[in-house]
Parts: C-alpha cells; structure tokens; sequence
C-alpha cells in the first residue's frame, strides 16, 4: 500500500461520519417541521369544522315562527349559567345539567303573549329537574299573561313533582302519560352529618362562630340538628310550603289539593288515574296524543316526525327577537351562585369579576341606574364586600343602586344587599342568616396514632400557626374568634345603616336566622315585594326616567372563545331525561345529600371566615356526580 495515500484515506474516513451526522440532522429536522406543519393543519381543520358545525347547529332566527312556541325544560332552571369546563366538552365528559336562564324564559313567554305568529305554548316537563321558588313564580307569572292574551298553554309530563306541577298548574291544560303520577314532598329532607367520622379519624374541628342560629357549621360538631337549627329551619319551610299551596290552589281551584297530599296513591291501582280524579291533570294520555292536540291549536307539519306540529322552539325565537337596543340603560349585574375570592366564570359570583363589571359600565357612562340581582347563599366576607365597595362607587357617581333578590339572598347575599338604595325581595325569597363563622380542622389526634409528631421553635404566639398537625394555640383561637366577633359587628353596622334600624334591634333579628321573603318584609329587612322588571322599573324612577322608556343592559363577562365555540358545537349540557315522580323525588334528595358534601367540599377549599347559609335550599345547576368531583378537586387545590 502506498504510504502517501493513507492521509487522504484517513481523512475520506473521517469525514464519512460527519456526513453522515449531518445527514441524520436534517432529517430530524424535516420530520420536525412536517409534524408542526400537520399539527397546524389538524388544528385549522378542528378550528373550522367545529366552527361549521356550530353554525349548522344554531338557531335559525327565520325558520319555524308560526304555530306554537315549545319549550323544552329538560334540566334546570336557573338565574345564571354555568360557563361549561372547554376540556370536558372537548371529551364530551361535562356534568353540567342542561340549564335554562331565567329571563330568556320569561322574555320569551311575555313576547309570546305579543306575537301573532304564536298560538299557542306547549310547556314539555319530561325532564324537568327543578328551579328556585322565586324563579317558579316569575314563569308561572308569565305564563298567567300568556293565558290573559287568550292564548292557551298546554303541559305535558311522565311525573309532576313539586316544581314541575306548580308551573303546569299555570297551563290551560295538564296532561300526563298514562304511567305517570303526582307525587308532592314539600320542602324539607335530611342532610348529612359528619361528627361521627370525625370523631372516628380523630379530626380537631376548630368552630369560631356569631349567631345563635348560625347552622352551617353545625354538620362537624353534632350529629343532628341542635333545637334552634330545627326551629329556624322548620318556620322556613312551612313558609315556604305554605306559599306554595296557596298559589297552586288558586291556579288550579278545582283540584282536591289536600287530599293528593294526604293520600297520593288515593283508592291505588293506576297513579296517572289517581291524579285525574283529584283534579290534579286534565287528561291521561301518550305523547303521540298530546301532539296532536297541539297541532289543532298550531297546525299540522308533516315534516316534524318528533312532534308533527308547526313550532318554534326557545333559542330560535329568542335568536328571531332580540333584546331592545333603544331608551336609557339601567345596569343588571348579577350575583349568582357562591361568593368567592378573585375572578370566577358565570355561575359563581367572583368578587373581583362582578366588581369590574360594575366599574367597567361606570366608566363608560352606560348606564343610568344600578340593579343588582342577587340569588346567592354567600360565601367569602371579604368577596361579598368588594361587589358592596363596587356599588357605592355608583352611588357615588349619583346613580341610583336596587337590590333584586331571587330564590335565595342570605349571609353574603345579604351583605352585598346592605349597598342598595331599595332592597325588593319576592315572599318565597330566602334570606337574612345574618351571621359569621369559621371551620378550621387539624388533625394533630390522627397524627399521633400513625407516630407522627412535631416540634419548633417560635419568635410570636402566632408563630406557626394555624398549625394543622399540631392544633391551634389559645392565643390563635382568640385571634380569630377576635376576627369573627369584629365581622359580624361590621356586618351589624352595615345592616342597621341601611335600614335605618338601631343595631341593637338588628342584633335581635340577626343571629345567623335565616327568613322567608314576607317576614323579612316584617321585619324591615327588605323594602318591597316585587320581580327583578319590579326592581329595574323602581331604579328608573330614582334616577328620574319613565319606566316605560328604558332598557336592562345585562353587565356579564363573555365566554371564553373556546367555550363558546365547544358549546356552539355540542350544544347545551345534557344529563336531564324522562323521569317518572318517584326518580324526581329520590333525585331532589339525592341533590340535597349531595349539596351537603359540596358544601363540606367548599369550606375546606374556600377562606376561613365565611358568611354563608345552611339553611337555606340547596343550588340546583349541577349534575349529582360534579358535587363529588369538586369536593376531590377543593381538595386537591
């Protein structure tokens, strides 16, 4: 071999490999560049097909006016919708519940009552899961005017419990599938108590507390209700059951009321016949029947396989009628749902979300007056006083504040209500629970059985503390009992500022008691009965406008666009489904059980000092199994 080559050879030789490197290199980078180029496509053919969909799949404001205006309740309904997780409706795993809002019903039913093209309205209760009492009466209100304008209402449902029946008893005509019945709980049930488990698992419940009757902290010291629990909540819902009564009887006078509450199964044998010879419905029959009823009151269409009569269905015509634009705003804002710390999405009541609502409309100059339309047990102190700081800076401004309460305005509600002008509540309205608490657990009894223990050192008595392994020291417990006894004097404060009451007579009327809308009326925590259109009309008048001439501007934060776009898509949360009135029944105390762990759930997770309510009715929104996730999600945060 000649020597003389063998540099050049090594030097081929080296080099083999570094092409080679370079050849790998690139085709990495090939790779790379083409799985970005496919993601970007993948997500641009996502974007678009779910942008088509969604818009196949909305209302179409043209189609379907004339005949009738169905409306499907399957669901819920409620003052504020959830804004669906986007992640669980991308899976299509989301739990919510179909939810209907309270005042696109009522204005669809009172635009039904003007419309020459509706003749009707078919109310379909299969799968109604419920509402509010004041959210009750506002549609069963409604429905009277649609009836007042000659224009029958027609329901239909397997079962009718205590909610669906009072809205059918607003109908022209009550009819029931031949195997279903009426079946009426009244408010009240059991909820759980969780002393005994933790006793077991050796947990030390710290309880700061004001209020005789401040229950909420009730489930983690005893195992039943305390004596003042039961009296509070007892005069509670034998208000609210009387309210109930009373309106069912006078919609529906003919009915043998008391007897179907006494005796539901009535001689036995056949339930949906039981309900007819008390009165209770006007026929027994199948939904093929019924529909065509319905189409000799709206006509025939042929073309309607499901129902075959002409029809337009709720978010078509709230799509064809849109809100006025024109006349003076009056801001509505909404607290719904618990109050919490920060931001929150709809469905919660954010402090510091519904706080920027406010401020964003007063610095804009949109509106002319304030309504604040509470349906909120409460929640964070802290939170329900920064929407209050939010609503003095109107009145600060000269706009005139009204406080609208819903189904339910206590603890945080209540003091976010102390910042109005006028308070209007509805007698059905659950509110006051005037009172402050705190749950504090540690856990240094299980600690110890396990061998666990703890040592320090300290510079403060506050050092440390609140330390959950090794418990709370005197100085802390008197810290933040100092804390609680300091709250609830402020909260006494604001009451009695407002109300023009002494603070001593508040202190009577307070202690954490909660009361129906007509005894706080009484009482003067409340200044008049009336709706939200009530409340709206009086802010109106303060600021010197005509009633008749003025517009609600809703304050709400948009979805995010994610959001918006997946519930284009999919549409609204399902979960509701023909349900006879034993499954009603066991599902309404199946949610109550379950609000009781949510609540446990939201203590834990929320601050320490809390004005919230336990006695008052439970949220309905959620499906039952979303109450557990949150519970394990709080705990997780």
């Amino acid at each position: 071999m000649d020597t003389a080559q063998q540099p050049e050879q090594s030097a081929v030789a080296l080099a083999r490999p570094a092409g080679k490197g370079m050849k790998n290199a690139k085709t990495v980078w090939t790779l790379l560049v083409g799985l970005k180029d496919l993601l970007v496509l993948s997500f641009m053919l996502l974007f678009f097909g779910f942008l088509f969909i969604g818009m196949v799949s909305s209302p179409n404001p043209a189609g379907g006016k004339k005949g009738a205006l169905l409306i499907d309740l399957s669901g819920v309904l409620v003052e504020q919708a959830e804004e669906p997780d986007p992640a669980e409706l991308l899976t299509g795993q989301s739990s919510l519940l179909r939810q209907t809002e309270l005042r696109d019903l009522v204005r669809a039913l009172d635009g039904a009552a003007k419309d020459k093209a509706i003749k009707t309205v078919v109310l379909d209760m299969n799968g109604f899961l419920g509402a509010g009492a004041v959210s009750l009466n506002d549609v069963a209100a409604a429905l009277d005017r649609v009836r007042a304008a000659k224009k029958p209402v027609l329901a239909y449902a397997t079962g009718y419990t205590d909610d669906s029946y009072f809205l059918a008893a607003h109908a022209s005509e009550i009819w029931i599938d031949p195997m279903g019945a009426v079946a009426f709980a009244g408010p009240g049930g059991s909820q759980p108590y969780f002393k005994g488990l933790i006793d077991r698992l050796g947990v030390n419940v710290h309880i700061y507390r004001v209020g005789k009757y401040k229950s909420f902290v009730e489930p983690y010291t005893r195992s039943d209700m305390s004596p003042e629990a039961k009296q509070s909540d007892q005069a509670l819902v034998d208000a609210l059951w009387e309210n109930w009564r009373t309106d069912v009887a006078k919609a529906r006078p003919k009915a043998k009321l008391d007897a179907a509450i006494a005796n539901p199964v009535g001689s036995g044998g056949d339930l949906a016949k039981t309900a007819l010879g008390y009165g209770l419905v006007d026929r027994v029959a199948d939904f093929g029947t019924f529909n065509k009823r319905v189409a000799e009151l709206a006509g025939t269409d042929e073309d309607d396989i499901a129902h075959g009569y002409k029809h337009s269905e709720l978010a078509t015509w709230l799509a064809g009628h849109p809100e006025a634009s024109f006349g003076d705003a009056i801001g509505v804002v909404q607290v719904a749902g618990s109050i919490v710390d920060g931001e929150a999405p709809a469905g919660t009541a954010g402090g510091d979300t519904i706080a920027k609502l406010i401020r964003r409309a007063l610095a804009d100059k949109k509106i002319k007056a304030l309504v604040v339309r509470v349906n909120s047990p409460g929640g964070s102190a802290l939170a329900s006083e920064v929407i209050r700081s939010a609503m003095l800076d109107a009145k600060a401004q000269g706009l005139p504040v009204v406080v609208s309460m819903g189904n339910v305005a206590a603890s945080g509600g209540y003091w976010v209500a102390t910042g109005a002008d006028r308070i209007f509540a509805e007698p059905s309205t659950v509110t006051g629970s005037i009172g402050v608490f705190a749950v504090l657990p540690t856990f240094e009894n299980t600690a110890s059985r396990y061998g666990i223990t703890t040592d320090g050192v300290r510079t403060t008595p506050l050092s440390g503390q609140p330390d959950i392994l090794s418990g709370t020291t005197p100085e802390f417990d008197r810290f933040l009992q100092t804390g609680i006894d300091a709250t609830y004097a402020r909260f006494l404060g604001l009451v009695a500022a407002n109300r023009k009451m002494p603070v001593e007579k508040v202190a009577e009327i307070a202690q954490g008691r909660v009361w129906d809308g007509g005894t706080a009326r009484q009482l003067g925590l409340v200044d008049s009965f009336g709706s939200l259109n009530d409340a709206v009309a009086e802010a109106a008048k303060l600021a010197k406008l005509d009633p008749a001439k003025v517009r609600q501007l809703w304050l709400r934060s948009e979805p995010g666009f994610l959001s918006a776009l997946l519930t284009g898509f999919s549409g609204t949360p399902t979960g509701a489904v023909h349900r006879d009135a034993v499954s009603r029944l066991a599902q309404r105390q199946e949610a109550r059980l379950i609000g009781g762990f949510r609540a446990a759930g939201d203590i834990m997770a929320g601050p320490v000092v809390q004005v919230r309510c336990m006695a008052c009715p439970p949220q309905i929104g959620a499906a039952p199994r979303l109450g557990l996730r949150q519970i394990i999600r709080n705990g997780e945060n």
